[in-house]
């Protein structure tokens, strides 16, 4: 015969087993402390928070739009160059019609003078 474990031996009964003289018992109940809370019913750890978190987002923000500010300002340069780099064949043929029709007039007018 076994204990219900099954530790002891077939043929053995399990030895009487008597409780020890002095037993802890409870007689106390402990609750976990529960966080302070403010008269405006926000936690110290809320309070203190909401105190950093406006500086801090407005510290963010601050970063964030001045990284912005800057990468807008080089990519508008970027496009500005590309597109000046392509409108400089057709400046420089518009120009060079404009002297060359200023130079005919102002030959043709001397002409004329004579």
């Amino acid at each position: 015969m076994t204990d219900e474990a099954g530790i002891f031996p077939p043929g053995q009964p399990p030895a009487p087993r008597t409780p020890p003289r002095f037993v802890p018992t409870l007689t106390e109940i402990v609750e976990p402390p529960r966080p302070a809370v403010l008269p405006d019913g926000r936690t110290p750890f809320q309070a203190r928070w909401q105190d950093l978190e406006e500086p801090l987002v407005q510290r963010i923000l601050q970063r964030v739009d001045l990284a912005l500010e800057r990468r807008l300002r080089d990519a508008l340069a970027q496009v500005v160059r590309e597109q000046t780099a392509a409108m400089m064949p057709k400046l420089r043929d518009e120009l060079e019609s404009l002297v060359r029709q200023a130079i005919n007039d102002a030959v043709a007018q001397e002409l004329e003078t004579k």
